[in-house]
């Protein structure tokens, strides 16, 4: 069964962790040496076990069994991919469970949240902006946080580019943050601040 590793890194420490979008071997390689704490990836991007050793979150499209087959130590089910279907939810949730991986549960709204803990009663949540409401991603996630239960963890996926909004981000309680690959060592607060 392999190791339940994204979770653990995720929640492991002081402080928020931050999480790296990376597209391919060489953004792996520059996040992990710049502080990232773990990986998420949206396709195929190689064999990243060759330059990285840091958890990795698949986001691409395909079943839990791709992810694993793919290295990844974690698997993405999006609450609004079910549609009608709650019971699909429960489906991918157990098999991603099942092959070993961390399962996100990615919720946009107070509704798809109360349904995912309903049928899933998920570890890991990822709080997503709602394409359809006005307001900033940031405010958004930071709206949904209140109601994911103690004990669980919360990622937020809000396009933060500051350290600024990281803090504020780790001071509202969220456990980790999913950012691009620009400056990530300013973003995991390792680079001095300017003056």
């Amino acid at each position: 069964m392999r190791e339940r590793r994204f979770s653990q890194a995720i929640s492991e420490g002081d402080g928020i962790s931050v999480i790296a979008d990376v597209g391919d071997a060489e953004a792996a390689r520059a996040a992990s040496a710049q502080g990232a704490e773990a990986l998420t990836v949206r396709g195929d991007v190689g064999d990243l076990r060759a330059v990285t050793e840091l958890p990795i979150l698949w986001r691409a499209p395909g079943s839990p069994t791709e992810a694993a087959l793919a290295g990844a130590h974690a698997w993405l089910v999006a609450v609004e991919d079910a549609g009608e279907d709650e019971d699909w939810l429960v489906r991918q949730h157990a098999e991603a469970v099942g092959l070993g991986l961390d399962c996100v549960v990615e919720v946009r709204s107070e509704e798809q949240l109360e349904l995912a803990l309903e049928r899933l009663d998920p570890e890991i949540f990822l709080l997503s902006a709602r394409g359809d409401v006005d307001g900033d991603a940031l405010s958004q996630a930071l709206e949904l946080l209140p109601d994911v239960p103690a004990g669980k963890l919360a990622v937020a996926d809000v396009g933060a580019s500051s350290r600024e909004q990281v803090d504020e981000l780790e001071r509202a309680g969220v456990d980790a943050v999913i950012v691009g690959t620009q400056n990530i060592a300013e973003l995991v607060g390792d680079v001095p601040p300017q003056i």
